[in-house]
């Protein structure tokens, strides 16, 4: 699930819970909708914990340069 997939939780799950006047027997909607947006949040803040990893470091200042030629001469 990426960040659309989170954000489309955490919509559904508002609407659920705060704009639905919708009543079903045996299913309470605003807790459904509770449930939607804790998912979304949680899977975002992962999403995002695990794109901060995949991120690659600068080289350091006193790091060796390698200069590779173009041979398509």
């Amino acid at each position: 699930m990426g960040i659309g997939g989170c954000i489309g939780l955490l919509a559904v799950g508002a609407i659920l819970t705060f704009a639905v006047d919708w009543h079903m027997a045996g299913v309470n909607v605003d807790l459904v909708g509770i449930i939607l947006m804790v998912v979304g949040i949680i899977g975002l803040a992962a999403y995002v914990n695990i794109l901060k990893r995949r991120r690659t470091q600068p080289p350091s200042p006193g790091a060796r340069v390698v200069d590779v030629e173009d041979n398509r001469r």
